[in-house]
């Protein structure tokens, strides 16, 4: 094999290395904030949306 083809070959798989890294990571978030969501309280999530809305300027009243 030349030198191109053997970089070319580590690139790619450098390209699935980082992309199963960032779906891992990912998967990891969604978790966390599953988890996270299901043991808090109704008002700690209305709350916590309520400021994420007016945080944006976004109306919710």
């Amino acid at each position: 094999m030349t030198n191109a083809a053997t970089t070319a070959l580590q690139g790619r798989a450098a390209s699935r290395s980082g992309v199963r890294v960032s779906a891992l990571f990912a998967a990891l978030l969604g978790l966390v904030i599953l988890y996270g969501v299901g043991f808090a309280g109704p008002a700690v999530i209305h709350n916590a949306a309520h400021d994420t809305r007016h945080a944006a300027a976004f109306p919710c009243h």
